[in-house]
């Protein structure tokens, strides 16, 4: 009996050892409820841009033996920045978080980077800006280690380098010619693409002998908003107009596909992707007002860029902001890039 007993306590303590055994391989290996978790938080989480980002970024952390997970907001409203406050909250109080990749809706998040600061978490901006200039973080309490991104404002410079360039050859590069931008929100984003765009507007006009008028109606991401702002560049006499997210394209493409004749002499180009701007496009100005052209982000590099520099931090690397660059497309090239998996549908 001692003999059986022996033997059966030999092997609880074998079966306890294998068992810590896999727990401390599963921590290892970086899986969900690990200790090595990159909290990714962006403007959102279910549209098509940000599940691309999403890949990305649980393919980088996969490599590196990280667990990554991914939050963001219902949609890309300022209303919407105490939600996604609480997941930054969230992640700056769970004890497997080691580094935090963000996109915020809004600026004004000091706090809780000051925060991330003090418990030692590296941050990667990602997406768009988080503050202006570190005005508004404590001085020398700033956790951002880097940003990636696409270059809003340079992106934005080459919208306007085409669609310039366009104007030019069809000889409406005229004094006075009147351009109206519909600026998606105040964020960083938001700003920069509508002064990228104005600024090389302007610098291709002045190098021209020539200036432009130029009108930019800010939006927030509200029912109807974008919608009030084309109305109203409209009725100011926008010649063209640039939209500065999918987001305008989308309120803007249904109200000039069912008013066609109120917008058919109106030039349009944008920004980002989606089914509204690839059929808007391929209709090539046959049925509705002509979207000359658009820039398109590459929204798996920027979730697997962020992840990456995080983990490079964190293993004690040097690091540097990584811009991503975005991707002129028209009609003749739009299916490429779709092949590529630049411009997403959805």
């Amino acid at each position: 009996m001692k003999k059986l007993i022996a033997l059966a306590l030999a092997m609880i303590m074998v079966l306890g050892l294998v068992a810590c055994g896999n727990t401390d391989a599963g921590n290892e290996g970086g899986n969900e409820g690990g200790t090595k978790t990159i909290a990714v938080i962006a403007k959102g989480e279910t549209h098509a841009f940000w599940q691309a980002v999403k890949a990305g970024a649980e393919a980088a952390g996969a490599e590196a033996g990280y667990a990554v997970t991914f939050r963001g907001p219902t949609a890309e409203s300022e209303e919407y920045v105490p939600a996604q406050r609480e997941m930054v909250t969230a992640a700056l109080n769970n004890e497997d978080v080691k580094g935090i990749v963000l996109a915020t809706i809004g600026l004004g998040f000091a706090d809780e980077l000051v925060s991330a600061y003090e418990k030692g978490l590296p941050v990667v901006e990602f997406d768009s800006g988080l503050f202006e200039g570190g005005a508004d973080i404590t001085e020398g309490k700033d956790p951002t280690i880097g940003s990636v991104a696409t270059d809003n404002f340079a992106a934005a410079g080459v919208v306007a380098t085409n669609f310039y360039a366009y104007l030019k050859d069809n000889g409406l590069a005229v004094d006075g010619y009147k351009v109206g931008i519909i600026q998606h929100d105040s964020s960083a984003t938001g700003i920069d693409r509508a002064g990228g765009f104005k600024a090389k507007m302007e610098e291709l006009a002045a190098a021209d002998g020539i200036t432009l008028d130029i009108q930019t109606q800010v939006k927030a991401n509200n029912a109807g908003e974008y919608k009030l702002g084309l109305t109203a560049l409209k009725d100011w006499g926008a010649q063209s107009i640039f939209m500065t997210n999918e987001g305008v394209v989308n309120e803007v493409f249904p109200e000039i596909s069912d008013s066609a004749d109120s917008y058919k002499d109106i030039l349009f180009c944008g920004f980002d992707a989606g089914t509204n701007q690839y059929n808007w496009i391929k209709d090539a100005g046959a049925t509705y007002a002509l979207l000359v052209g658009s820039v398109a982000q590459d929204s798996y590099a920027i979730g697997y860029e962020s992840v990456k520099l995080a983990i490079a931090k964190l293993e004690g690397k040097e690091v540097a902001d990584v811009g991503i660059a975005g991707q002129w497309y028209t009609a003749e090239n739009i299916d490429e890039l779709k092949d590529q998996n630049i411009f997403y549908m959805g």
